[in-house]
C-alpha cells in the first residue's frame, strides 16, 4: 500500500485526478451492486441517502473549491470577483446541460422528461438524470488536482484527496439511491447494477478536463475552483434535495444533510 501511495505521488495531475474518480466510480458501482442481492429499501433510507450526498456536495464546495479561491484572489483588487464569477459561470453551464440533456427523474412519467425531446428508453433517461449529478463531482475532483500543480498553499494535495474521499463515500449511498428505484421501475437485477454504475462512469470523464483547466494557468485557478463548485451547488438545489424531499422525509433529509456536510467538513479540515 505505501508503494502504490508513493507511486501515486509523483503521477502528473491528469493521472491523480484519473485515478482518484475511478475510486468514486467504483464506490458508485459498489453502491449499485446493492441491486444484486436485494430488491429494494425503504423510501426513507434512500431520502436519506440522498440528503447526506446533498450534504457533502454543499460542504465540498465551500471547504475544497471556494474557500481556496477566495484565498487565492486576495491580492487582486477585487479579491471577490474570481470566485463570483466562476461560481456563476459553474451554474449555468449545468443550467445549460440541464435544458439539453434529456432526462428524467424517478417517479416521473415518460412524458415528464427533461431536456431536448429523445426517442430514448425510460431506464436511459432515468440514468441520465444521476448522470447529471456526477459530472459536476468528477470536475470538482479534477479541478482539485490540478490546482495542485500550480505548487501554491492553497491547494495541497491532501486536500485534492479529502475531497476524493468525501465524494467517493458519498458515491456508495448514492449507488444504492440511483440503482434500487431502476429496479422498482422493472429492470432486472443485472440490468438495474449496470446502469445504476454507468452514471459514475462519467466523473472520470469530467476529472480530466477539470484537472486540465486547472493546471493549464494560475490566473484561470480560482475561476476554475468556483466553477466547479457553482456547478455541484446547482445540482444539490435543483435536483439532489428537491428529490430527497418527494418522499415527505423532509426532517430526516434534513438531518442527513447535515451529518454529510460535517463529515466533508472534517474531512478536509483533518487531511486538508
Amino acid at each position: 500500500m505505501a508503494a502504490l501511495w508513493n507511486a501515486f505521488l509523483v503521477w502528473p495531475p491528469l493521472g491523480q485526478a484519473l485515478a482518484a474518480t475511478l475510486f468514486t466510480w467504483f464506490m458508485t458501482a459498489l453502491g449499485a451492486s446493492v441491486v444484486l442481492w436485494r430488491r429494494s429499501f425503504p423510501q426513507p433510507f434512500l431520502d436519506a441517502m440522498l440528503g447526506f450526498a446533498a450534504g457533502v456536495m454543499i460542504a465540498a464546495s465551500y471547504w475544497s473549491l471556494l474557500e481556496p479561491a477566495l484565498k487565492l484572489s486576495e491580492a487582486k483588487s477585487v479579491p471577490w470577483m474570481p470566485a463570483a464569477v466562476g461560481f456563476l459561470a459553474g451554474g449555468v453551464f449545468l443550467r445549460i446541460l440541464d435544458a439539453l440533456l434529456p432526462h428524467l427523474h424517478v417517479g416521473f412519467k415518460t412524458e415528464e422528461a427533461e431536456g431536448l425531446p429523445a426517442p430514448w428508453r425510460r431506464s436511459v433517461l432515468l440514468v441520465l438524470a444521476v448522470t447529471l449529478h456526477n459530472i459536476p463531482e468528477g470536475l470538482a475532483v479534477g479541478v482539485a488536482f490540478g490546482a495542485v500543480s500550480a505548487g501554491i498553499p492553497e491547494a495541497a494535495l491532501s486536500g485534492a484527496v479529502a475531497l476524493a474521499l468525501g465524494i467517493g463515500i458519498q458515491n456508495l449511498p448514492e449507488g444504492v439511491a440511483v440503482s434500487v428505484p431502476l429496479r422498482r421501475e422493472g429492470l432486472g437485477p443485472i440490468k438495474s447494477f449496470w446502469y445504476g454504475q454507468l452514471s459514475g462512469a462519467v466523473e472520470p470523464v469530467a476529472a480530466i478536463f477539470g484537472a486540465a483547466l486547472a493546471a493549464s494557468s494560475l490566473a484561470l485557478l480560482p475561476y476554475a475552483l468556483s466553477f466547479a463548485a457553482g456547478a455541484m451547488i446547482f445540482v444539490v438545489v435543483e435536483e439532489v434535495i428537491p428529490e430527497a424531499q418527494r418522499g415527505g422525509h423532509a426532517d430526516l433529509v434534513t438531518m442527513a444533510c447535515l451529518v454529510g456536510f460535517v463529515l466533508m467538513m472534517v474531512l478536509d479540515v483533518a487531511l486538508g
